[in-house]
């Protein structure tokens, strides 16, 4: 892999272990349309490349990814075509996670929202500071969440929870969220680096292809499942992308956020 290929993702190798860092602190790591292109191919990058064993995937600065970047939203309002892009992405988003044989452990180092959260949750371990949250709010902005969370939330947590979140968008602490089962561990911040890199330490020293393998065979259901969802997820994401709730919120959050920046310069 080369740093050249990605403007929107860090690249570091430490022993055989590889951190892919999304890298767009000052918008807590919001995904736009570079972002998401470049997240639908690094997962089959990295799983070709032979340097490493293990992927950790973490975010840089305070967040983990707060989901959807809204200024990306209105363009595929403003030229819905472009939401055909985001489908095609979408979908290797998703694919290339379950494909990839290498374990993939999510350090969740601040909010994992939206787009963020059904990343994370598709990695295969996960370790969060437990200060933090996680949320899946595509209903708050008039989205159908089609790029995955219906997919993933109901096999960690169980239908009638997924729902109750998927409907509602609240934010779960990951504290409970650690008690319920959607992520493995809810440790302190200042202890966050050191058990992700020892997880991974202690899986780049194991039986590198009976822990591979074991992922390759559990993943087999949770591919199919995928493959059975995503197509009729998609399209009623996008059906919602040109409907008028979702228009009016959009604006709405814009507007919010234009708001505060003035706010602030003043």
């Amino acid at each position: 892999m080369d740093q050249g290929d990605y403007r929107a993702i860090r690249l570091e190798r430490r022993g055989r272990i590889l951190t892919l860092t999304l890298d767009r602190p000052d918008t807590l790591n919001a995904v736009d349309a570079v972002l998401h292109e470049e997240l639908s191919r690094v997962f089959t990058d990295a799983a070709r490349e032979a340097e490493s064993d293990v992927i950790v995937l973490t975010g840089a600065g305070r967040a983990f990814c707060a989901g959807g970047d809204v200024n990306w939203m209105q363009d595929a309002i403003d030229a819905p075509e472009s939401f055909e892009t985001t489908v095609a992405e979408a979908k290797a988003i998703v694919f290339s996670l379950l494909d990839c044989e290498k374990p993939i452990i999510a350090k969740i180092n601040g909010p994992a929202v939206g787009l963020g959260a059904t990343v994370a949750l598709f990695c295969d371990v996960s370790f969060a500071d437990e200060d933090t949250y996680i949320a899946d709010p595509h209903v708050s902005i008039g989205m159908v969440a089609g790029d995955g969370g219906a997919v993933i939330w109901p096999q960690l947590v169980g239908y009638a929870r997924a729902k109750e979140f998927l409907m509602t968008g609240d934010r779960i602490t990951t504290r409970h969220a650690a008690e319920i089962g959607l992520i493995n561990h809810a440790v302190p911040a200042e202890r966050l680096d050191a058990d992700v890199q020892a997880f991974a330490e202690r899986l780049a020293k194991g039986a590198t292809k009976a822990i591979r393998w074991t992922k390759t065979t559990m993943n087999v259901g949770l591919k199919q499942l995928a493959h059975s969802m995503m197509d009729t997820g998609l399209a009623y994401e996008a059906l919602t992308n040109s409907s008028d709730d979702h228009r009016h919120l959009v604006r709405a959050f814009r507007d919010k956020v234009a708001a505060k920046s003035r706010s602030v310069v003043t």
